[in-house]
């Protein structure tokens, strides 16, 4: 692909471009088939190495060598003078973006440590069971977030080296920013429901409410 393709800078999230033409390189890493940014800062494109120039015939003792990747790399490198990174920990409170939904459990990214908003987007699992603390059993995940949602979500365990476990079984907890499917931003009006003030129609989500 064209370097004018490829942006200068990057937030985390941001992509780069496809597989079939960039290798993942420093502070990048590999999301449905694409090379994304995990770093805010400035990218590097590395051409690709030229290719070998026309093979010599082989005789019985020659190894085939590997052939040459012919993607260029592409990497992020952090602006400097970056402060060092929070990570999120047990009992942190975090706000996360829903990424995909799940019959028993939404995948988020989380993008900001109490008041720090990260640098690194770490993934996170709001599974069925953590969304209320009450009714857990009548608890269905599309009923609860929607993919783009803005969750306030507690860490409630650092999980395997994939994910961090969140709930927002707390009244102050759950979705803080939600967008309707007509496009419009809309405001809870209960525990349970967003509302469009555009269009007045409702949606159900896990509703945070201040403590």
């Amino acid at each position: 692909m064209a370097a004018g393709d490829i942006p200068s800078v990057a937030i985390p999230g941001t992509v780069l471009g496809p597989v079939t033409k960039l290798a993942p390189g420093p502070g990048t890493h590999v999301h449905d088939g694409s090379v994304v940014s995990s770093l805010m800062g400035s990218v590097a494109v590395e051409p690709a190495a030229k290719a070998p120039g026309p093979a010599k015939r082989l005789n019985k003792l020659a190894a085939v060598a590997p052939a040459a990747d012919e993607r260029a790399t592409v990497s992020v490198a952090r602006h400097a003078g970056g402060r060092r990174e929070i990570l999120p920990d047990v009992g942190s409170v975090v706000l996360a973006r829903v990424v995909r939904l799940m019959p028993k459990q939404a995948i988020v990214v989380i993008q900001q440590v109490g008041g720090t908003v990260l640098q690194t987007e770490w993934q996170g699992v709001i599974r069925v069971q953590d969304v209320r603390a009450t009714e857990k059993d009548k608890v269905k995940m599309y009923e609860s977030f929607k993919p783009g949602d803005v969750v306030r979500a507690q860490v409630i365990s650092l999980g395997d080296q994939a994910n961090y476990y969140l709930s927002t079984a707390s009244n102050e907890l759950g979705v803080i920013m939600a967008t309707s499917e007509a496009g419009n931003d809309m405001v809870p009006v209960s525990w349970k429901e967003y509302k469009d003030p555009e269009t007045g129609v409702s949606e159900s989500r896990k509703v945070a409410k201040p403590s």
